[in-house]
Protein backbone atom coordinates (compact mmCIF):
# COMPACT_ATOMS: atom_id res chain seq x y z
CA UNK A 1 0.00 0.00 0.00
CA UNK A 2 1.43 3.24 -0.99
CA UNK A 3 1.59 6.17 1.54
CA UNK A 4 -0.34 9.04 0.88
CA UNK A 5 1.13 12.35 -1.39
CA UNK A 6 3.39 14.08 0.75
CA UNK A 7 6.33 16.70 0.43
CA UNK A 8 9.86 15.40 -0.26
CA UNK A 9 13.12 16.64 0.64
CA UNK A 10 15.83 14.41 -1.05
CA UNK A 11 19.21 15.30 0.67
CA UNK A 12 22.48 14.14 -1.42
CA UNK A 13 25.99 14.25 -0.22
CA UNK A 14 29.21 13.52 -1.71
CA UNK A 15 31.40 10.84 -0.90
CA UNK A 16 30.24 10.33 2.77
CA UNK A 17 31.27 7.27 4.44
CA UNK A 18 28.73 5.26 6.61
CA UNK A 19 30.80 4.43 9.27
CA UNK A 20 31.59 8.24 9.90
CA UNK A 21 28.40 9.21 10.85
CA UNK A 22 27.04 9.28 14.73
CA UNK A 23 24.32 7.51 14.13
CA UNK A 24 25.82 4.51 12.28
CA UNK A 25 28.29 3.83 15.69
CA UNK A 26 30.88 6.30 15.45
CA UNK A 27 31.59 8.00 18.84
CA UNK A 28 34.18 9.85 17.23
CA UNK A 29 32.23 12.35 14.50
CA UNK A 30 29.70 14.92 15.45
CA UNK A 31 27.09 14.78 13.09
CA UNK A 32 23.65 15.55 15.58
CA UNK A 33 21.62 16.94 12.87
CA UNK A 34 21.71 13.51 11.06
CA UNK A 35 21.45 11.75 14.67
CA UNK A 36 18.36 13.57 15.33
CA UNK A 37 16.85 12.83 11.88
CA UNK A 38 17.76 8.52 12.40
CA UNK A 39 16.04 9.15 15.38
CA UNK A 40 12.69 10.95 14.47
CA UNK A 41 13.09 8.26 11.35
CA UNK A 42 14.45 5.20 10.08
CA UNK A 43 17.95 4.18 9.21
CA UNK A 44 18.82 1.42 6.58
CA UNK A 45 22.02 -0.45 8.00
CA UNK A 46 22.91 -2.21 4.45
CA UNK A 47 22.64 0.50 1.72
CA UNK A 48 24.80 0.38 -0.85
CA UNK A 49 25.74 2.31 -4.00
CA UNK A 50 25.48 1.21 -7.41
CA UNK A 51 28.67 1.75 -8.79
CA UNK A 52 31.41 3.93 -6.05
CA UNK A 53 31.80 6.77 -8.30
CA UNK A 54 30.30 10.46 -8.52
CA UNK A 55 28.89 9.95 -12.04
CA UNK A 56 27.64 6.51 -13.02
CA UNK A 57 25.90 6.34 -8.99
CA UNK A 58 24.50 9.58 -9.72
CA UNK A 59 22.86 8.31 -13.13
CA UNK A 60 21.75 5.38 -11.63
CA UNK A 61 20.16 7.35 -8.72
CA UNK A 62 18.20 9.01 -11.45
CA UNK A 63 17.09 6.21 -13.75
CA UNK A 64 16.73 3.28 -11.55
CA UNK A 65 18.86 1.33 -13.42
CA UNK A 66 22.28 -0.31 -13.17
CA UNK A 67 24.97 1.14 -14.60
CA UNK A 68 25.17 -1.91 -17.33
CA UNK A 69 21.70 -1.06 -18.42
CA UNK A 70 22.40 2.67 -19.24
CA UNK A 71 25.86 2.31 -19.98
CA UNK A 72 26.86 5.43 -17.58
CA UNK A 73 30.47 3.74 -17.09
CA UNK A 74 32.28 6.18 -15.49
CA UNK A 75 32.90 9.98 -15.22
CA UNK A 76 33.01 10.66 -18.68
CA UNK A 77 29.71 9.23 -19.49
CA UNK A 78 27.09 11.39 -17.53
CA UNK A 79 23.47 11.30 -17.64
CA UNK A 80 21.91 13.72 -20.22
CA UNK A 81 18.15 13.25 -19.76
CA UNK A 82 17.56 9.54 -21.12
CA UNK A 83 16.01 7.16 -20.08
CA UNK A 84 13.24 9.32 -18.16
CA UNK A 85 14.40 10.14 -14.71
CA UNK A 86 12.39 9.94 -11.40
CA UNK A 87 12.90 13.61 -11.96
CA UNK A 88 10.68 13.59 -14.98
CA UNK A 89 7.57 11.38 -13.96
CA UNK A 90 7.32 13.94 -10.94
CA UNK A 91 7.42 16.65 -13.20
CA UNK A 92 5.55 15.56 -15.59
CA UNK A 93 2.77 14.56 -13.07
CA UNK A 94 2.42 18.70 -12.59
CA UNK A 95 4.18 18.72 -9.58
CA UNK A 96 7.49 20.89 -9.06
CA UNK A 97 10.50 19.34 -8.59
CA UNK A 98 13.76 21.44 -8.20
CA UNK A 99 17.26 20.75 -7.51
CA UNK A 100 20.18 22.92 -5.65
CA UNK A 101 23.44 22.03 -5.82
CA UNK A 102 25.43 19.37 -7.32
CA UNK A 103 23.68 16.93 -10.02
CA UNK A 104 27.45 16.05 -12.15
CA UNK A 105 25.26 15.62 -15.28
CA UNK A 106 25.88 16.64 -18.47
CA UNK A 107 24.38 20.31 -18.73
CA UNK A 108 22.03 22.60 -17.99
CA UNK A 109 21.26 22.62 -21.64
CA UNK A 110 19.69 19.17 -21.45
CA UNK A 111 16.08 18.30 -20.20
CA UNK A 112 17.27 16.58 -16.56
CA UNK A 113 13.68 16.18 -15.43
CA UNK A 114 13.07 19.49 -13.37
CA UNK A 115 11.03 22.26 -12.97
CA UNK A 116 14.18 24.43 -12.41
CA UNK A 117 18.10 23.64 -11.80
CA UNK A 118 19.58 26.11 -8.78
CA UNK A 119 23.30 27.01 -9.33
CA UNK A 120 23.82 23.73 -10.70
CA UNK A 121 27.28 21.45 -10.73
CA UNK A 122 27.77 19.14 -13.48
CA UNK A 123 30.58 18.04 -15.18
CA UNK A 124 33.79 19.46 -16.68
CA UNK A 125 33.12 21.29 -19.94
CA UNK A 126 30.36 18.86 -20.72
CA UNK A 127 33.30 16.21 -21.34
CA UNK A 128 34.08 15.51 -17.98
CA UNK A 129 37.21 12.88 -16.86
CA UNK A 130 37.83 11.40 -20.03
CA UNK A 131 40.93 10.67 -18.74
CA UNK A 132 39.69 8.35 -16.81
CA UNK A 133 38.55 6.23 -19.99
CA UNK A 134 41.80 4.93 -20.84
CA UNK A 135 41.62 1.87 -19.42
CA UNK A 136 44.69 -0.32 -21.17
CA UNK A 137 47.76 0.88 -19.62
CA UNK A 138 46.18 3.89 -17.55
CA UNK A 139 48.20 6.57 -17.09
CA UNK A 140 49.54 7.47 -13.73
CA UNK A 141 47.44 10.14 -11.68
CA UNK A 142 49.18 11.88 -8.72
CA UNK A 143 46.90 12.54 -6.09
CA UNK A 144 49.64 13.31 -3.29
CA UNK A 145 49.45 17.34 -3.51
CA UNK A 146 45.46 16.83 -2.01
CA UNK A 147 46.63 14.86 0.56
CA UNK A 148 49.71 16.87 1.82
CA UNK A 149 47.31 20.22 1.62
CA UNK A 150 45.28 18.65 3.96
CA UNK A 151 44.22 20.43 7.48
CA UNK A 152 42.24 23.42 8.05
CA UNK A 153 41.05 26.07 5.67
CA UNK A 154 38.18 26.94 3.49
CA UNK A 155 37.08 26.26 -0.42
CA UNK A 156 35.03 26.86 -3.09
CA UNK A 157 33.32 23.52 -2.00
CA UNK A 158 32.27 24.89 1.57
CA UNK A 159 31.21 28.38 0.27
CA UNK A 160 28.97 26.38 -2.09
CA UNK A 161 27.52 24.33 -0.04
CA UNK A 162 26.59 27.50 2.31
CA UNK A 163 24.79 28.50 -0.72
CA UNK A 164 22.88 25.23 -1.40
CA UNK A 165 22.07 25.60 2.16
CA UNK A 166 20.81 29.12 2.13
CA UNK A 167 19.06 28.55 -1.42
CA UNK A 168 17.20 25.67 -0.34
CA UNK A 169 15.83 27.36 3.22
CA UNK A 170 14.63 29.98 0.79
CA UNK A 171 13.27 27.75 -1.48
CA UNK A 172 11.39 25.75 1.62
CA UNK A 173 10.05 29.70 2.64
CA UNK A 174 8.71 29.63 -1.04
CA UNK A 175 6.70 26.86 -0.63
CA UNK A 176 5.67 26.22 2.30
CA UNK A 177 1.64 27.08 1.82
CA UNK A 178 1.84 25.51 -1.73
CA UNK A 179 -1.30 22.99 -2.16
CA UNK A 180 0.07 20.00 -3.99
CA UNK A 181 2.78 18.27 -2.93
CA UNK A 182 6.44 19.02 -3.90
CA UNK A 183 9.84 17.61 -4.07
CA UNK A 184 13.14 19.01 -3.56
CA UNK A 185 16.33 17.70 -4.55
CA UNK A 186 19.40 18.87 -2.23
CA UNK A 187 22.41 17.85 -3.36
CA UNK A 188 25.64 18.76 -1.46
CA UNK A 189 29.12 18.35 -2.49
CA UNK A 190 31.05 17.48 1.21
CA UNK A 191 32.62 15.57 2.33
CA UNK A 192 34.03 15.69 -1.33
CA UNK A 193 37.77 16.40 -1.71
CA UNK A 194 39.54 18.92 -1.33
CA UNK A 195 40.57 17.54 2.43
CA UNK A 196 40.09 21.18 3.98
CA UNK A 197 37.57 21.88 6.97
CA UNK A 198 36.73 25.22 8.33
CA UNK A 199 39.98 25.66 11.20
CA UNK A 200 36.74 25.54 14.09
CA UNK A 201 35.93 22.43 12.93
CA UNK A 202 39.50 20.91 12.56
CA UNK A 203 40.19 21.99 16.00
CA UNK A 204 37.59 19.50 16.99
CA UNK A 205 39.37 16.13 15.99
CA UNK A 206 43.01 16.02 17.70
CA UNK A 207 44.84 13.69 15.16
CA UNK A 208 45.29 10.95 17.62
CA UNK A 209 42.02 10.61 18.81
CA UNK A 210 40.30 9.74 15.31
CA UNK A 211 39.56 6.33 13.97
CA UNK A 212 41.68 4.76 11.43
CA UNK A 213 39.97 2.96 8.51
CA UNK A 214 40.99 -0.97 8.11
CA UNK A 215 44.33 -2.37 6.90
CA UNK A 216 45.65 1.41 6.64
CA UNK A 217 49.42 0.15 7.44
CA UNK A 218 51.14 -0.63 3.86
CA UNK A 219 51.84 -4.30 5.94
CA UNK A 220 48.28 -4.80 6.15
CA UNK A 221 47.39 -4.13 2.52
CA UNK A 222 45.56 -6.34 0.88
CA UNK A 223 47.50 -8.32 -2.18
CA UNK A 224 44.95 -8.13 -4.49
CA UNK A 225 46.02 -7.65 -8.50
CA UNK A 226 42.85 -4.90 -8.52
CA UNK A 227 43.93 -3.50 -5.15
CA UNK A 228 47.17 -3.07 -6.28
CA UNK A 229 46.11 -1.85 -10.00
CA UNK A 230 44.67 0.94 -7.94
CA UNK A 231 47.67 1.86 -6.23
CA UNK A 232 49.52 1.90 -9.06
CA UNK A 233 47.24 4.30 -11.21
CA UNK A 234 47.18 6.99 -7.88
CA UNK A 235 50.75 6.67 -7.19
CA UNK A 236 49.90 5.38 -3.94
CA UNK A 237 51.88 2.24 -3.59
CA UNK A 238 55.15 3.93 -1.94
CA UNK A 239 52.12 4.41 1.42
CA UNK A 240 51.47 7.18 3.68
CA UNK A 241 52.85 7.60 7.09
CA UNK A 242 50.64 7.13 9.24
CA UNK A 243 50.89 11.48 10.96
CA UNK A 244 49.24 11.86 7.48
CA UNK A 245 46.59 9.88 7.50
CA UNK A 246 45.43 11.20 10.56
CA UNK A 247 45.49 14.89 9.38
CA UNK A 248 43.70 13.51 6.39
CA UNK A 249 40.90 11.60 8.96
CA UNK A 250 40.82 14.44 11.23
CA UNK A 251 39.95 17.07 8.24
CA UNK A 252 37.40 14.18 6.64
CA UNK A 253 35.50 14.50 9.97
CA UNK A 254 35.49 17.98 10.27
CA UNK A 255 33.99 18.10 6.22
CA UNK A 256 31.54 15.91 7.52
CA UNK A 257 30.34 17.60 10.17
CA UNK A 258 30.22 20.76 8.47
CA UNK A 259 27.71 18.97 5.93
CA UNK A 260 25.68 17.89 9.10
CA UNK A 261 25.88 22.12 9.93
CA UNK A 262 24.44 22.56 6.30
CA UNK A 263 21.50 20.07 6.71
CA UNK A 264 20.63 20.82 10.25
CA UNK A 265 20.07 24.35 8.89
CA UNK A 266 17.77 23.10 5.68
CA UNK A 267 16.02 20.28 8.62
CA UNK A 268 15.27 23.38 11.28
CA UNK A 269 13.44 25.92 8.46
CA UNK A 270 11.04 22.54 8.31
CA UNK A 271 10.46 22.73 12.25
CA UNK A 272 10.31 26.41 12.24
CA UNK A 273 7.28 26.58 9.55
CA UNK A 274 5.87 23.43 10.79
CA UNK A 275 6.28 21.43 7.80
CA UNK A 276 7.86 18.34 9.61
CA UNK A 277 3.93 16.78 9.82
CA UNK A 278 3.67 16.92 5.75
CA UNK A 279 7.02 16.36 4.39
CA UNK A 280 9.17 13.64 4.11
CA UNK A 281 12.91 13.62 4.36
CA UNK A 282 15.84 11.12 2.69
CA UNK A 283 19.31 11.47 3.20
CA UNK A 284 22.13 9.31 1.19
CA UNK A 285 25.39 9.37 -0.40
CA UNK A 286 26.56 8.58 -3.66
CA UNK A 287 29.02 6.53 -2.50
CA UNK A 288 31.55 6.71 0.51
CA UNK A 289 35.57 7.49 0.78
CA UNK A 290 38.58 5.22 1.61
CA UNK A 291 40.26 7.49 3.78
CA UNK A 292 43.47 5.48 3.52
CA UNK A 293 41.72 2.02 3.75
CA UNK A 294 44.02 -0.81 1.68
CA UNK A 295 46.23 2.25 1.00
CA UNK A 296 43.67 4.36 -1.29
CA UNK A 297 42.18 7.52 -0.88
CA UNK A 298 39.03 7.97 -2.82
CA UNK A 299 36.14 5.81 -3.97
CA UNK A 300 36.20 3.09 -6.41
CA UNK A 301 36.61 -0.38 -4.33
CA UNK A 302 33.52 -2.82 -3.38
CA UNK A 303 34.95 -2.47 0.33
CA UNK A 304 32.46 -1.07 2.53
CA UNK A 305 33.93 2.32 3.40
CA UNK A 306 33.79 3.23 -0.82
CA UNK A 307 30.28 1.17 -1.51
CA UNK A 308 28.58 1.05 1.22
CA UNK A 309 26.61 4.16 2.37
CA UNK A 310 24.48 6.16 4.95
CA UNK A 311 20.82 6.10 4.15
CA UNK A 312 17.74 7.74 6.40
CA UNK A 313 14.52 8.37 5.75
CA UNK A 314 12.02 10.67 8.20
CA UNK A 315 8.08 11.83 7.89
CA UNK A 316 4.78 11.55 9.97
CA UNK A 317 4.43 7.62 8.81
CA UNK A 318 8.36 6.77 9.21
CA UNK A 319 8.96 4.41 12.15
CA UNK A 320 11.13 5.66 14.72
CA UNK A 321 14.36 5.19 15.75
CA UNK A 322 14.30 1.61 13.62
CA UNK A 323 16.86 -0.30 11.88
CA UNK A 324 16.25 -2.11 9.09
CA UNK A 325 18.95 -4.71 8.03
CA UNK A 326 17.02 -5.53 4.74
CA UNK A 327 20.10 -4.70 2.14
CA UNK A 328 18.95 -1.57 0.16
CA UNK A 329 20.69 0.36 -2.99
CA UNK A 330 20.20 3.99 -4.68
CA UNK A 331 18.48 1.91 -7.17
CA UNK A 332 15.24 2.13 -4.69
CA UNK A 333 15.40 5.55 -4.43
CA UNK A 334 13.54 6.01 -8.08
CA UNK A 335 10.29 4.15 -6.37
CA UNK A 336 10.36 5.84 -3.43
CA UNK A 337 9.92 9.20 -4.67
CA UNK A 338 7.10 8.47 -6.82
CA UNK A 339 5.56 6.71 -3.97
CA UNK A 340 5.78 10.23 -1.27
CA UNK A 341 4.28 12.66 -3.56
CA UNK A 342 1.84 10.03 -5.14
CA UNK A 343 2.76 9.56 -8.84
CA UNK A 344 2.39 6.43 -10.81
CA UNK A 345 4.94 4.44 -12.59
CA UNK A 346 4.81 4.76 -16.22
CA UNK A 347 4.76 1.63 -18.37
CA UNK A 348 8.91 1.51 -19.22
CA UNK A 349 9.20 1.44 -15.51
CA UNK A 350 7.50 -1.85 -14.93
CA UNK A 351 11.10 -3.72 -14.93
CA UNK A 352 12.93 -1.61 -12.41
CA UNK A 353 14.89 -2.95 -9.85
CA UNK A 354 14.33 -1.17 -7.24
CA UNK A 355 11.49 -1.22 -4.64
CA UNK A 356 10.26 1.60 -2.12
CA UNK A 357 12.22 2.28 0.86
CA UNK A 358 9.27 3.48 2.34
CA UNK A 359 7.49 0.05 2.12
CA UNK A 360 10.77 -1.50 3.16
CA UNK A 361 11.22 0.46 6.28
CA UNK A 362 7.42 -0.44 7.09
CA UNK A 363 8.15 -3.87 7.08
CA UNK A 364 10.17 -6.68 9.10
CA UNK A 365 14.07 -7.26 7.83
CA UNK A 366 14.20 -9.81 5.01
CA UNK A 367 16.26 -11.21 2.62
CA UNK A 368 17.22 -9.13 -0.52
CA UNK A 369 20.73 -9.07 -2.55
CA UNK A 370 21.91 -5.37 -3.96
CA UNK A 371 24.34 -5.15 -6.68
CA UNK A 372 27.07 -2.46 -7.86
CA UNK A 373 29.21 -2.60 -10.36
CA UNK A 374 32.26 -0.58 -11.34
CA UNK A 375 34.23 0.19 -14.69
CA UNK A 376 36.04 3.24 -14.53
CA UNK A 377 39.69 4.86 -13.52
CA UNK A 378 41.89 2.68 -11.81
CA UNK A 379 40.60 -0.57 -12.88
CA UNK A 380 41.79 -3.31 -15.31
CA UNK A 381 38.18 -5.20 -15.81
CA UNK A 382 34.64 -4.71 -15.11
CA UNK A 383 33.91 -5.19 -10.70
CA UNK A 384 30.57 -6.67 -9.98
CA UNK A 385 29.77 -7.04 -6.65
CA UNK A 386 26.56 -9.34 -4.59
CA UNK A 387 25.46 -8.34 -1.09
CA UNK A 388 23.31 -10.58 0.43
CA UNK A 389 23.04 -9.37 3.98
CA UNK A 390 25.89 -11.19 5.56
CA UNK A 391 28.15 -12.55 1.96
CA UNK A 392 29.73 -10.08 -0.10
CA UNK A 393 30.88 -11.49 -2.98
CA UNK A 394 32.62 -9.42 -5.32
CA UNK A 395 33.63 -10.37 -9.77
CA UNK A 396 36.50 -9.06 -11.06
CA UNK A 397 37.11 -9.87 -14.60
CA UNK A 398 40.33 -11.67 -15.76
CA UNK A 399 41.38 -11.60 -11.71
CA UNK A 400 39.90 -13.70 -8.44
CA UNK A 401 37.13 -13.30 -6.64
CA UNK A 402 35.97 -12.16 -3.06
CA UNK A 403 34.09 -13.37 -0.83
CA UNK A 404 33.56 -11.73 2.97
CA UNK A 405 31.70 -12.87 5.86
CA UNK A 406 30.74 -9.17 7.36
CA UNK A 407 28.34 -10.87 10.32
CA UNK A 408 31.90 -13.02 11.18
CA UNK A 409 34.35 -9.71 9.52
CA UNK A 410 32.57 -6.77 9.23
CA UNK A 411 36.14 -4.86 8.36
CA UNK A 412 36.59 -7.53 5.58
CA UNK A 413 39.96 -8.26 6.73
CA UNK A 414 39.67 -12.23 5.53
CA UNK A 415 38.77 -13.44 1.81
CA UNK A 416 37.15 -16.63 2.48
CA UNK A 417 37.28 -17.16 -1.38
CA UNK A 418 39.76 -19.70 -1.16
CA UNK A 419 38.56 -22.04 1.44
CA UNK A 420 37.18 -25.08 0.70
CA UNK A 421 33.76 -24.69 2.96
CA UNK A 422 33.09 -21.68 0.58
CA UNK A 423 33.28 -23.59 -2.52
CA UNK A 424 29.49 -23.68 -3.04
CA UNK A 425 28.97 -20.51 -1.77
CA UNK A 426 31.47 -18.90 -4.53
CA UNK A 427 29.69 -21.39 -7.21
CA UNK A 428 26.06 -20.15 -6.55
CA UNK A 429 27.47 -16.40 -6.31
CA UNK A 430 28.52 -16.57 -9.85
CA UNK A 431 25.65 -18.35 -11.02
CA UNK A 432 23.53 -15.80 -9.66
CA UNK A 433 25.62 -12.79 -11.31
CA UNK A 434 25.50 -14.44 -14.18
CA UNK A 435 21.56 -14.76 -14.42
CA UNK A 436 22.44 -11.05 -14.04
CA UNK A 437 24.62 -10.20 -16.94
CA UNK A 438 27.57 -11.85 -18.32
CA UNK A 439 30.24 -10.03 -16.79
CA UNK A 440 32.61 -10.16 -19.52
CA UNK A 441 30.79 -8.96 -21.96
CA UNK A 442 29.84 -6.16 -19.83
CA UNK A 443 33.28 -4.83 -19.32
CA UNK A 444 33.64 -5.50 -23.63
CA UNK A 445 30.94 -2.74 -23.85
CA UNK A 446 32.66 -0.50 -21.32
CA UNK A 447 35.90 -0.53 -22.83
CA UNK A 448 34.62 -0.30 -26.25
CA UNK A 449 32.64 3.16 -25.41
CA UNK A 450 35.53 4.47 -23.38
CA UNK A 451 37.85 3.78 -26.69
CA UNK A 452 35.15 5.36 -29.04
CA UNK A 453 34.75 8.38 -26.64
CA UNK A 454 38.39 9.14 -26.28
CA UNK A 455 38.83 8.52 -30.30
CA UNK A 456 36.18 11.00 -30.54
CA UNK A 457 37.89 13.46 -28.26
CA UNK A 458 40.89 13.16 -30.43
CA UNK A 459 43.05 9.89 -29.82
CA UNK A 460 44.43 9.29 -26.27
CA UNK A 461 47.12 11.91 -27.10
CA UNK A 462 44.67 14.91 -27.13
CA UNK A 463 43.54 13.23 -23.90
CA UNK A 464 46.41 13.36 -21.88
CA UNK A 465 47.38 16.95 -23.25
CA UNK A 466 44.20 17.94 -21.35
CA UNK A 467 44.94 15.62 -18.17
CA UNK A 468 43.12 15.04 -15.08
CA UNK A 469 41.29 16.89 -12.53
CA UNK A 470 41.06 16.23 -9.04
CA UNK A 471 37.47 17.58 -8.47
CA UNK A 472 34.70 19.12 -10.42
CA UNK A 473 35.13 22.87 -9.97
CA UNK A 474 32.11 24.84 -7.96
CA UNK A 475 30.05 26.65 -10.76
CA UNK A 476 31.86 30.00 -12.30
CA UNK A 477 35.20 28.49 -11.03
CA UNK A 478 37.26 27.23 -13.32
CA UNK A 479 38.55 23.75 -13.73
CA UNK A 480 42.71 22.91 -12.76
CA UNK A 481 43.97 20.45 -15.17
CA UNK A 482 46.72 18.18 -13.47
CA UNK A 483 48.75 15.11 -15.02
CA UNK A 484 49.64 16.38 -18.34
CA UNK A 485 50.41 14.54 -21.15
Amino acid sequence: MNPPPQNLIFILSDEHTRDITGCYGNSRVQTPHLDRLAARGTRFANAYTNSPICVPARASLATGRYVHQTRHWDNASPYCGEPRSWHHRVRDAGLQIDSIGKLHFRGAEDDNGFSREIEPLHIVEGVGDIHGCIRDNPPVRVKHGSLDAAGPGTSTYIDYDTRSADNAVNWIRQHAADEEPWVLFLSFVLPHPPYICPPELFDLYPADKVRLMPQWHRDDWPDHPAMNAFRRCFDFSRGFDEDLIRRVTATYYGMVTCLDQKIGTVLSTLRELDLEETTRVAYTSDHGECMGARGLFGKFTMYDESAAVPLIIAGPDVPRDKVVTTPVSLVDIFPSVLDAVGVEAADEDADLPGNSLWETAAAADREATVFSEYHAVGSPGGQFMLYDGRYKYVYYVGQSAQLFDLYEDSHELRDLSAESRHAEQMTRFEAQLREMLDPEEIDRQAKTDQKARVEAFGGEAAVLRRGSFENSPAPDEAPRFINRG
